[in-house]
């Protein structure tokens, strides 16, 4: 049994990615926010530090000197899942591109400070978000 499945991770991931905070408290037109696959990490590990145990990672970020990372597990799998089960995964993915992106920083639980290890790296960053499924999904505006 792999640790997504053990640690029931997809139940974790929704639960932390439907606690994002929403400034807008009547909604957006473009729907939910995204999160970075950092962000999910952090969130995540804040609620379930046992998942990064299990896994034997830490958060990730630059000058780790990890290769690998909660935060590249984390968009690994889902990335994975979006593309195997398509609209009816209730995570939906996108990505930011890296063009004129310099530096990207984030705090961990413990309040310390977290450098992207992507932004630089030619690598774009994946995002996500939880799905809104049917006629409740933002639609979008006609010119």
């Amino acid at each position: 049994m792999t640790v997504w499945q053990a640690l029931d991770v997809q139940a974790k991931v929704c639960a932390a990615l439907g606690q994002v905070t929403i400034v807008n408290q009547d909604g957006h037109h473009f729907g939910r926010p995204y999160m970075t696959a950092y962000q999910l990490a952090i969130k995540l590990h804040r609620a379930h530090p046992e998942v990064a145990e299990a896994l034997n990672v830490d958060l990730g970020g630059r000058g780790t000197g990890a290769r690998n990372s909660l935060a590249q597990y984390l968009a690994r799998e889902l990335s994975s899942r979006i593309r195997r089960a398509g609209e009816s995964f209730p995570v939906e993915g996108a990505f930011l591109s890296n063009d004129e992106l310099v530096e990207m920083r984030y705090l961990t639980p413990a309040g310390e400070p977290l450098r992207s290890s992507l932004t630089g790296s030619g690598w774009d960053l994946s995002l996500f978000r939880l799905r809104v499924p049917g006629p409740e999904k933002a639609q979008p505006a006609r010119v």
